[in-house]
C-alpha cells in the first residue's frame, strides 16, 4: 500500500457533515467546529482550504472530539493544509482509536505496519487491526486475515485468517475475495471448493483485481471449478495482461501463438511475450529468445534470440540454458565457446533436460569443453534414454551398455 492510498478518511469527512450548517451558531461546540473544518476539508461551497480546515479541526479535537482527531491526523500525516509530520499524524490518529474509531484505528495499524510515524511493529499492528475488524471494518478484517494467514504479528492460523476474510469479503471487499478464492482454490484454510473459488475469483475480477482476473483466466482455460471456455479465458487473461500482469501476458501470448480461444497472430503473441518478458517472466524470455531465434513473428536476430535465452536461462529455465548452450556451440550472437556450451548444457541436464543430457554425454565422449571421460558420458546418457531419448539409447547401444528402463512421466 502506498502512502497516497494507505489511509482513509474522505468519507466519513462527508458523513460529519450535516444539513444543518447554516444554522450552527455556538461555534465553542466541538461538534459544530468539526463540522465547519470538514466544510472547508471538502470544498463545499468553494476550493478545498486546508488550512482553515485544520484550524477548526485543532479546535475541535484539543476538546477530545474522534473525528477532528482523526482527521486532523490525516492532516498531518498528507500534509495537508500543515507541514507534514508523521509523529504528529499517528499522535492525534491514536487519540481516535483509544476513543473506539475503527477507522482511526485502522489507519493506525497501518502505520504501525508500515512505519509511518511510528518504528514498525507488526504485532501492535495486528493489534488495531483486530480492534477495528470487530468493530467490522471491512479493510481491517481483511489485514486482519492477512495477518493470520502469514504470521505477522500473531501466530499463524489460517482457519482463523478464512474467517475474516469471508467476513471482509462479505462487505465487498475485493481483495479479501481475491484470497478467498485461492484458499478455496488450493485448501488451504477451509476444504478446497474449485467452484466456491471460482465465485470469489469472479467477484474481485470484475472489481479489477489483476491477479483474480489471471486465476479466473487459468480456471477457465483449464476447466477448473467451471466448465473449460478458452474465449473467456482469452477475455482474463487479456483484462490482467492489460493492467501489466507479466504472467498473464504470457498467457495471452501462448493463445496467439497457439489460436487458443483467439485467431491465430504469431507477431501478436511477440508483443504479449515481450511485454511479459521485459517484466522478468521466464518463460516469456524464452519464447522470446526462440521467436527472435526462428523469425517466428520477429524479424530472425540471433543476437537478440542470445539475449532473451540468457535472461531466462539465468532465471534457472532449461530449456533457455539447453538453447543458450547451442547459440555457444554454432556461433549464433556469440562467439563459439566450448567451454560456455559445457556450462549451460550442465545446468540444463542438472534439471532433467533429456537433449542436454544426451549432448553433455557427447561432449565428455569427445573431449569437447572438458576432458574426456567415458564413465561420465555413460552417465549422462543413461539419465537421458531413461527419459525416452532415442539418440542416447542409440548411442548406449553403439557402445555395448545396457538400456536403462525408461521413466513414466506420468
Amino acid at each position: 500500500m502506498g502512502e497516497n492510498n494507505i489511509f482513509k478518511g474522505e468519507t466519513m469527512c462527508k458523513e460529519g457533515e450535516n444539513n444543518h450548517l447554516n444554522d450552527v451558531v455556538d461555534m465553542d461546540d466541538p461538534v459544530n467546529q468539526f463540522t465547519l473544518g470538514a466544510t472547508y476539508y471538502n470544498g463545499i461551497f468553494d476550493e478545498p482550504d486546508y488550512k482553515e480546515a485544520v484550524k477548526w479541526f485543532r479546535l475541535s479535537a484539543e476538546q477530545g472530539y474522534f473525528l477532528a482527531q482523526f482527521f486532523l491526523g490525516l492532516c498531518y500525516l498528507y500534509g495537508q493544509g500543515v507541514r507534514k509530520n508523521k509523529r504528529k499524524g499517528v499522535e492525534w490518529m491514536r487519540k481516535a482509536a483509544e476513543q473506539g474509531d475503527p477507522q482511526a484505528q485502522f489507519n493506525l495499524a497501518l502505520s504501525y505496519e508500515y512505519g509511518n510515524g511510528v518504528r514498525k511493529d507488526m504485532k501492535t499492528a495486528a493489534a488495531w487491526y483486530s480492534m477495528s475488524a470487530e468493530l467490522g471494518d471491512a479493510e481491517a478484517q481483511y489485514c486482519l486475515g492477512r495477518c493470520y494467514f502469514f504470521g505477522e504479528g500473531v501466530r499463524v492460523d489460517k482457519k482463523k485468517a478464512v474467517e475474516w476474510w469471508i467476513k471482509s469479503a462479505e462487505q465487498g471487499c475485493e481483495h479479501a475475495q481475491y484470497f478467498l478464492g485461492l484458499c478455496y482454490d488450493s485448501g488451504d484454510g477451509v476444504r478446497a471448493n474449485k467452484q466456491t473459488a471460482v465465485e470469489y475469483y469472479g467477484k474481485a475480477a470484475e472489481k479489477g483485481i489483476a491477479d483474480a482476473q489471471y486465476e479466473l483466466a487459468r480456471c477457465f482455460d483449464e476447466g477448473i471449478g467451471v466448465k473449460a471456455d478458452k474465449k473467456m479465458a482469452v477475455k482474463w487473461y487479456r483484462k490482467a495482461a492489460e493492467q501489466g500482469h507479466a504472467e498473464a501476458q504470457f498467457y495471452l501470448g501462448c493463445c496467439y501463438k497457439y489460436g487458443t480461444g483467439v485467431r491465430v497472430n504469431k507477431k501478436t503473441a511477440v508483443e504479449w511475450w515481450q511485454k511479459a518478458a521485459e517484466q522478468g517472466d521466464a518463460d516469456a524470455q524464452y519464447c522470446l529468445g526462440f521467436c527472435y531465434y526462428l523469425g517466428k513473428g520477429v524479424k530472425k536476430d540471433y543476437a537478440q534470440a542470445v539475449e532473451w535465452y540468457r535472461k531466462s536461462a539465468e532465471q534457472g529455465d532449461p530449456r533457455a540454458q539447453f538453447s543458450l548452450a547451442n547459440c555457444y556451440f554454432h556461433g549464433h550472437g556469440v562467439e563459439e565457446d566450448a567451454t560456455e556450451v559445457v556450462k549451460w548444457m550442465r545446468k540444463a541436464a542438472k534439471q532433467g533436460h533429456a537433449g542436454a543430457q544426451y549432448d553433455l554425454g557427447i561432449c565428455y565422449e569427445d573431449g569437447y569443453g572438458v576432458g574426456k571421460n567415458k564413465r561420465k558420458a555413460v552417465e549422462w546418457m543413461r539419465k537421458s534414454a531413461e527419459q525416452g531419448e532415442e539418440k542416447a539409447k542409440e548411442w548406449l547401444e553403439e557402445n555395448g551398455q545396457k538400456l536403462p528402463s525408461v521413466r513414466s512421466t506420468k
